[in-house]
């Protein structure tokens, strides 16, 4: 089955022989090794690049193994590079490369040597690489499959696709699953025996129990306000256990290092600053955070906000909690705006609904939006509308399945 991820593939293009190290960065199993080996080496190969210039290495290969020390990868990189032409460099998880700070740099002195690293964790970004690097790396940020990507090689309707992405989410392998239960063992297998092991493993995290029921907590509570501190006392007092938002806080970098889930921040609309805690945590892949919880809470409406989340995210946006004030009586009443849309200077605001079938549900959407007070164009996305149109206030009532097929243009 071959899967099109061409937003990806024009973004290694564009960035190609730029002479800054290409990291694809993302969860593991969503598809950076398919991207490199498979439709990043089909277009050299069609653009007439020779099959002996591009040199791939998969480093999770045991067969590999020799080539994770330093020294071994920088001489079999070199033994190969023997003419003038340009040489592509691939390699797939290069944080398990000890040293792969020094590797990368001595690639960089290879005047015909254009180089590309895949990596599941976000540590090997960290400021002590950049400054090694010194602004000589390109990050290429993969996601699981959109609707889009998930729909081109679906049989079937949108609405029965929409049913299984909804439900199993995006990670490629999913849809080589036939039946219910192998999707749901894939991804409860994978969940456990790949990601937390990973962070366990790399972190030497002693209170496993506690990060599991992080875990659950977060996912249970998908696009909730929380914070470390009030983790901390639900763990108290709910579970009777005492462990510090400190330590909390580690385990949830922990989480969005291996871009397990990601932090929407608060932003004052109309005081125009960011309100640091709390924040709202999503998951990068709607199937895993469903399979965390067995399937029990699939509540759509809190499911489609994690979605189209993600879908901003996957286009390239910035992407904030908008926070409005609204007064009743004396005080102040803070409003919530799903997302602040935020595309170099341009600026949009996008509510998710999943229904609003009643006068109450409506009024509640778009009081936050009209409260604004501005001109910036306000989108309210709706599971319940057959078309798309403006109302009255000139706010933009689009359909789900039309926003995630790319039918609707929102800037």
């Amino acid at each position: 089955m071959k899967i099109k991820r061409d937003i990806y593939l024009d973004r290694l293009i564009r960035r190609e022989k730029n002479g800054l190290i290409k990291i694809v960065t993302g969860v593991r199993r969503c598809g950076k090794s398919y991207l490199l080996f498979n439709l990043f080496h089909n277009y050299l190969l069609e653009k007439g690049v020779r099959e002996d210039h591009i040199i791939e290495i998969a480093l999770d290969d045991r067969s590999n193994k020799e080539l994770r020390d330093p020294d071994n990868m920088l001489k079999y990189v070199k033994e190969r590079i023997v003419d003038k032409d340009t040489y592509y460099i691939i390699l797939d998880e290069v944080q398990l490369l000890a040293e792969f700070e020094d590797v990368l740099n001595s690639f960089m002195h290879i005047r015909n040597a254009d180089v590309y690293v895949t990596g599941s964790n976000s540590k090997f970004l960290s400021s002590d690489l950049v400054t090694e690097f010194r602004g000589r790396g390109d990050e290429i940020r993969i996601y699981p499959l959109s609707f889009r990507e998930y729909c081109s090689v679906y049989e079937g309707s949108a609405d029965e696709a929409w049913d299984d992405y909804f439900t199993y989410g995006g990670l490629p392998l999913i849809l080589s699953r036939e039946t219910t239960e192998e999707k749901a063992e894939y991804l409860m297998s994978l969940f456990q025996k790949v990601y937390l092991s990973d962070i366990i493993d790399r972190h030497k995290v002693r209170h496993q129990e506690e990060l599991d029921e992080l875990v659950d907590i977060l996912a249970s509570a998908v696009g909730s306000l929380t914070n470390p501190l009030k983790l901390a006392n639900a763990f108290k007092s709910v579970k009777k256990k005492t462990i510090s938002d400190k330590t909390l806080k580690k385990y949830m970098d922990y989480l969005m290092d291996a871009f397990l889930v990601s932090k929407a921040v608060r932003y004052d609309i109309k005081g125009r600053k960011y309100i640091g805690s709390p924040a709202k945590f999503y998951f990068e892949d709607v199937g895993l955070r469903n399979a965390r919880l067995n399937f029990r809470q699939m509540e759509e409406n809190h499911i489609m906000e994690n979605i189209i989340y993600n879908e901003l995210l996957r286009r390239g946006y910035s992407v904030d909690v908008g926070v409005v004030c609204d007064r009743a009586g004396d005080s102040k009443v803070q409003k919530e705006i799903d997302f602040v849309v935020n595309d170099a200077d341009k600026k949009i605001y996008i509510q998710s609904a999943f229904r609003m079938d009643t006068d109450k549900k409506e009024a509640a959407e778009l009081s936050s939006l009209m409260l604004t007070k501005d001109f910036f164009k306000k989108i309210i996305v709706r599971m319940d509308v057959p078309h798309n149109f403006y109302d009255d206030n000139g706010i933009f009532h689009c359909n789900l399945i039309d926003l995630l097929l790319g039918r609707v243009e929102l800037f």
